[in-house]
């Protein structure tokens, strides 16, 4: 399935070439088959991680829309590092400009008649804001609001300001522009970045010690659209395409992707796949943190030696340690594969091969269904092992403290208050079709499907914090979706009618396609977690495959404070900073 990579081993290990940084350039990109660098860092100091973000833009050569955060160094999509407690300040300047316009949202949304970043106004491809996915941080403006806060071009200076939980799980978490229209392009340009909470091996001393790394993998538009696959794969008889211009999925495994994809920005194009380089010291242990920013692609990955799976040892799962609900403190468990859906994040550890040998980090074929995007199998990065490689900048503390006790009961034992029922839909233009959807839907149970509006002021959905609830998600599509709720964790208890009960949370989830066949409709259960009294206000649940809630797969949840909130202000109320709207 992989013969294609022995014969480009040899040729990728020759392969060093500088960063293609010229001094002028908005959205700088490395050159392919690069060794594969880390995103720079900025870590807390005594309590406080304080920078400047600008959002840019610039028109790559093949067209296609480049979007990037640049820090006040000049550094592309900085990993941010800090520990819980800590305040966190980010100054964010809106230099868009109008460049190749984005063909799949031709139109401007409006959410409301601005008079300020923080009430709405017009939605466009040079509007942006700041999501930080997977933080249970209050959905206000300043912090993490999304439906209402936009800055323009033009704008004043715009300060995010908020305060990491005291129990935030220690993880992997992430920053992108969540912009209603047109998160789908800002996330294909490459306008994402990772945020780590730390002290994971406080919550798992088998990681204690070890080197860490950063991949951020994206999706973008194809370098080269109208080559014809490699020679090295099967003829596959025909390329459909769905509304946006994207490759179907073919059902083989193979033929052209709907998107490229590339690792810390080392892109990895159609039809070749000329692979980065991630280099590592013989039979070294790191920790691997691994986010999926893809704005449309699913990621099945492995690290394949002589084209056999080697294990990897997984002990975390979108921000969460697995063994967070009183598992055994050094967890882990070790598979040959991950599955990550577009917004997820997976912690492992790699052990490199014996001096000499190289392996392939692959991602393998997805089956997305028949209406879904074609994601096959192809290289990511070759894994070099040798004896002069750098060091990682991180190692993990060696001798950890234990993290505190939870507060709250596990999320497992608590009985929910209510149980509802939402679902999946699109419109196809072609009935006959499966790929000309052209807009999606998520609808609770009785209710009749619409597109997300941005200039509804009433929420979807309203629920009282401190309450548990489970929710029943069905797909009625024949394309796979990735249900994703701001805000908060929740809890997988079925998945397409079989029992999981995860010992362990996640804030991202597949919801399998429907065939046409069975007699009922595939389905997830999830516990839904409102006890936190942060997340009261309204915030967005939605499908993580950008185009589909860009075209109004997308709705909104009100947390409405209970009696004991009303009457105690939360702790983020109480430490947010003097001086700051709210």
């Amino acid at each position: 399935m992989f013969r294609w990579l022995s014969s480009l081993f040899a040729f990728t290990f020759l392969l060093y070439p500088a960063l293609a940084r010229a001094a002028t350039e908005a959205c700088p990109r490395p050159a392919l088959g690069s060794v594969v660098q880390e995103p720079p860092d900025l870590f807390s100091h005594n309590g406080v991680l304080e920078l400047t973000l600008t959002a840019r833009n610039a028109a790559a050569t093949n067209g296609s829309a480049r979007y990037c955060f640049i820090d006040a160094s000049g550094n592309e999509s900085p990993t941010l590092r800090v520990k819980p407690g800590d305040l966190v300040t980010i100054h964010l300047k809106n230099e868009l400009t109008n460049i190749t316009p984005d063909k799949t949202s031709p139109h401007q949304h409006h959410a409301s008649a601005s008079t300020g970043p923080c009430t709405g106004g017009a939605m466009t491809p040079v509007t942006t804001n700041l999501h930080f996915h997977g933080l249970t941080i209050p959905p206000t403006c300043h912090q993490d609001e999304v439906l209402q806060t936009l800055i323009h071009p033009g704008d004043p200076v715009f300060d995010y300001s908020f305060r990491i939980p005291d129990d935030e799980p220690p993880g992997l978490y992430w920053y992108h522009p969540h912009v209603h229209g047109f998160s789908r392009v800002e996330l294909l340009g490459g306008a994402s970045g990772a945020l780590i909470v730390e002290g994971t091996e406080r919550a798992d001393r088998a990681v204690a010690g070890l080197p860490e790394r950063v991949f951020v993998i994206r999706d973008q538009d194809l370098v080269n659209p109208n080559a014809p696959s490699a020679k090295s794969e099967p003829v596959i008889p025909k390329f459909l395409l769905d509304n946006d211009g994207d490759a179907v999925n073919t059902g083989t495994g193979f033929g052209k992707p709907a998107k490229d994809l590339s690792i810390n920005f080392v892109t990895v194009p159609y039809p070749n796949y000329e692979p980065a380089t991630i280099l590592m010291k013989p039979g070294e242990r790191q920790l691997w943190r691994v986010l999926n920013a893809s704005a449309i692609t699913y990621l099945n990955l492995s690290i394949l030696r002589n084209r056999a799976a080697q294990r990897v040892g997984l002990i975390a799962i979108d921000g969460v340690p697995l063994n967070l609900n009183g598992g055994p403190a050094d967890f882990v468990d070790w598979q040959t594969h991950i599955g990550l859906p577009p917004g997820s994040r997976a912690e492992f550890i790699v052990e490199a091969p014996e001096a000499g040998v190289s392996e392939a980090f692959v991602t393998h074929t997805v089956d997305t269904g028949p209406g879904g995007e074609n994601d096959p199998n192809r290289p990511l990065a070759i894994i070099r092992s040798s004896a002069d490689a750098p060091e990682p900048r991180v190692k993990l503390d060696a001798a950890p403290q234990p993290l505190p006790a939870p507060k709250q009961p596990w999320l497992g034992s608590v009985a929910p208050t209510q149980v509802r029922k939402f679902y999946f839909s699109e419109k196809l233009d072609d009935p006959n079709n499966p790929a000309s959807a052209s807009e999606f839907y998520i609808t609770e149970e009785g209710h009749t499907p619409r597109a997300f509006d941005p200039n509804s002021k009433q929420p979807d959905v309203t629920v009282t914090q401190g309450t548990v609830e489970d929710w029943i998600i069905e797909n009625r599509s024949s394309e796979l979706h990735a249900f994703h709720i701001h805000q908060l964790h929740f809890m997988l208890l079925d998945y397409d009618g079989k029992t999981v009960n995860e010992p362990f949370l996640r804030d991202i989830v597949n919801v399998p396609y429907f065939n046409g066949h069975t007699l009922s409709y595939p389905s997830i259960r999830i516990r839904m977690d409102f006890r936190d009294p942060n997340i009261v206000g309204t915030f967005a649940f939605h499908c993580h495959l950008l185009e589909h809630e860009d075209r109004g797969m997308m709705a909104t949840i009100q947390v409405v404070p209970s009696e004991t909130t009303r009457n105690t202000p939360s702790k983020a109320a109480l430490d947010a900073p003097k001086g700051v709207a709210r």
